[in-house]
């Protein structure tokens, strides 16, 4: 069987790829913003779910070979793949900015063709060899085992290599060459096959109207919730533990699909010979593993805490992503061993369990990171899925009728339901443990923390913000007594002191937006925020607290790009992003030549772009080439289409007369304050060398000749 076997898995393979560039490509477009990253990872489900559906009515055709079947498939999405980013493109340039139902029916047009024919092979390989073996265990949890598995060495490919290494296109070329490979291998093994037997129409319609294949589709769905639901808390665990970086999601997913290759095999071998005709046992196995699977991932939230606090590799706490992933994942190939007979129709049955399989997982991610997460913390919401698992484990048990197994049955629920009363002492200082790490001290607490779908937001004792578990800024206006650079917020004011319409792309702590917001030459200030869990915390500081109520400040919940590419007519005199960490998953979004590119079509004549380059060459490199007009002022850049001029006398008077709620920013009757002043508005224009704080376009230019700029298809220091 191996030659099928090496045919999935390299099918798997691409699809996994494609899915990581796709969606990236999409999030570029579309933004970053949870609504849109839902929406498009809904469809991309969605469509696998139409396309198994769509598989098994295939399957069923009279004269149909499934191989041949196969292959044209395979050559079809490899067809797709060459010219999808190409599409994409030219797609979202259309319809960019729209609504969120426009984006969500441009999302499902883009991705059905090929999610749909991605989502219909599993039922064609299932249905050609279940002719062979005559046992379906067998079939599909090889097949299943085979197909993750080269996802699953896809992700690491994608993390460690090809993403870093050829960024977005050619990363898809290596997916085209790979499906084409594959669906010429098929076509030509097909041609050495014997026509199938083929079944009849009462053995299909008796299989899919019993009550037992009916209740195990329904299970399906079940389990596929639960696992895609903590998939989805662990992204957002690991994300804030590694500070967001890029490759994290890659080698989660990773990790998790090697699971369920991993438990698939096990299925395989099981069937095979211990369950091969004994229908209550699988149905018993698949309530044990269903149990210790949501016990399992329960769990790996409070190990994971506990392993970063004692210096134990992140890298081995995926050993529990693994476990959980290998016990959930081997439900589907036993649900269909127990309720589909290799006399049916066992690639149409197949598509039905899968499908399920599938919804079930888009229902997990979209109720538990878009509703769920926005009201309930964490912890509840694992105890809430430790319930559903436990709910899972009791039904399979009955209708196994293990009635020589109450006691382990009770054993079962009674660990589930001492490990949900205690979830509180389990997850203690979460986010305090993945924050801190071996710097955790016992006691430490958050004096804020936030939890919404759009991540979570921490405050420590001394206005210290972590955005996402990395270092966002602190709430302090004081440039005399300055702990967050915040002398280059008043810098922007001499580098365009007559701005009046004014765009921030990013809030944090309001701190910079407050400074910029008081200038008293700024009538409009624009804040586009991705994440409303900062308005809370705002909230809750008195020296930013004005700032939700300034008539002259207008507060937007969206991606920047987006925002900007659905606001074509904006036009403004200064723009100011104090971005984040470049090496951040989509932090290159706001970074690249394309990014750059639609700011120029924002800027008034002579308006300057302002924004953090958090000290990365590639960053200042990109800017100072897409502007004719740079100048770094320490790691910030300053560009523009005209000439950087300061007029220092004037900027001097300006940060005298600033005011923040009525009260000056510098006591002129202090010495200290007056030596402050002078030394910031002296700071813009003064050349020192590549380590100072200011340094003209000219000067960086020569020092960054050789530096490669971020694009959206490099994706800059993402994957580094």
């Amino acid at each position: 069987m191996w030659p099928y076997y090496l045919l999935f898995f390299f099918s798997g393979f691409p699809a996994l790829l494609y899915q990581v560039v796709w969606q990236r490509a999409l999030f570029t477009i579309y933004g970053v913003n949870i609504e849109s990253v839902t929406l498009i990872v809904t469809v991309f489900m969605l469509g696998l779910g139409l396309g198994s559906l769509a598989g098994g009515r295939l399957s069923r055709v009279g004269g149909l070979r499934p191989l041949a079947a196969f292959g044209a498939i395979e050559s079809g999405i490899g067809i797709f793949g060459a010219c999808s980013l190409a599409i994409f493109d030219h797609m979202g340039r259309l319809t960019a900015g729209h609504s969120l139902m426009t984006t969500g029916l441009m999302a499902f047009a883009l991705l059905l063709v090929p999610t749909l024919l991605m989502g219909s092979t599993l039922p064609l390989l299932v249905e050609h060899l279940v002719q062979r073996t005559r046992n379906v265990g067998q079939s599909v949890g090889a097949l299943y085992s085979v197909n993750t598995l080269g996802s699953a060495v896809a992700c690491f490919s994608a993390a460690y290599v090809l993403m870093r290494t050829l960024g977005e296109a050619r990363t898809v070329r290596v997916a085209c060459a790979f499906n084409l490979i594959v669906g010429a291998t098929a076509w030509v093994m097909s041609r050495r096959l014997e026509p199938e037997h083929p079944k009849t129409v009462a053995e299909a319609r008796d299989a899919k109207n019993s009550a037992r294949f009916r209740m195990c589709v329904v299970l399906a769905g079940v389990v596929g919730f639960i696992a895609l639901a903590y998939e989805i808390i662990w992204y957002r665990l690991y994300s804030f533990t590694t500070g967001g970086s890029a490759p994290s999601f890659a080698l989660l997913l990773g990790f998790y699909l090697a699971g369920i290759t991993y438990g698939s095999l096990a299925v395989r071998d099981a069937c095979l010979k211990k369950l091969a005709h004994d229908v209550p046992r699988t149905l018993w196995a698949t309530a044990l593993v269903v149990l210790l699977g949501s016990i399992a991932a329960f769990l790996t939230a409070p190990v994971l805490a506990r392993a970063v606090v004692v210096h134990v590799p992140l890298s081995i706490t995926f050993v529990l992503v693994f476990v959980s992933a290998a016990l959930l994942g081997s439900t589907l190939p036993l649900l269909a061993h127990a309720s589909i007979g290799p006399s049916a129709w066992a690639g149409s049955s197949t598509s039905y369990l899968y499908l399920s399989n599938i919804v079930g997982s888009t229902l997990g991610s979209f109720v538990v990171g878009f509703v769920i997460l926005d009201h309930w913390s964490t912890p509840v919401t694992c105890a809430l899925l430790l319930a559903i698992g436990a709910c899972t484990f009791l039904v399979l048990a009955a209708l196994a009728r293990p009635s020589a197994r109450l006691m382990a049955v009770g054993t079962g629920c009674a660990l589930c339901l001492v490990l949900g009363l205690s979830y509180t002492s389990l997850y203690s200082h979460l986010y305090e443990r993945l924050l801190s790490k071996t710097e955790y001290t016992s006691g430490f607490e958050f004096a804020d923390l936030i939890e919404n779908r759009s991540g979570v937001v921490a405050v420590k004792a001394d206005g210290t913000v972590f955005g996402g578990g990395i270092y966002d800024g602190r709430f302090n206006l004081d440039p005399v007594h300055d702990v967050n650079g915040i002398f280059r917020a008043y810098a922007a004011a001499g580098l365009k002191p007559d701005a009046n319409n004014v765009l921030m792309i990013g809030l944090s702590s309001g701190s910079w937006a407050q400074v910029v917001a008081s200038n008293p030459g700024v009538r409009h200030l624009t804040i586009v925020e991705i994440n409303p869990g900062y308005f809370q915390l705002i909230e809750k500081h008195e020296e930013v607290r004005s700032l939700l109520r300034n008539p002259k400040v207008e507060i937007v919940t969206d991606d920047g790009r987006r925002w900007l590419r659905a606001h074509p007519e904006g036009k403004f005199d200064l723009i100011v992003m104090n971005t984040t960490f470049h090496w951040r998953a989509h932090a290159s979004n706001l970074l690249s030549v394309e990014f750059l590119t639609i700011i120029r079509q924002h800027l008034k004549p002579g308006g300057v772009l302002f924004y953090n380059t958090t000290s990365s060459d590639r960053v200042l490199a990109t800017g100072a080439r897409v502007f004719p007009y740079a100048a770094r002022l320490s790691n910030f850049l300053a560009v523009s289409d005209r000439p950087l001029t300061v007029d220092k006398a004037r900027f001097e008077k300006l940060l005298a007369d600033y005011r923040i709620d009525g009260r000056p920013v510098f006591d002129l009757s202090r010495q200290q304050d007056r030596d402050k002043l002078r030394e910031i508005a002296g700071l813009l224009g003064q050349e020192s060398d590549v380590h100072g704080v200011y340094e003209s376009g000219p000067a960086m230019l020569e020092r960054l000749k050789d530096v490669r700029m971020i694009t959206d298809d490099n994706m800059g220091t993402e994957w580094d």
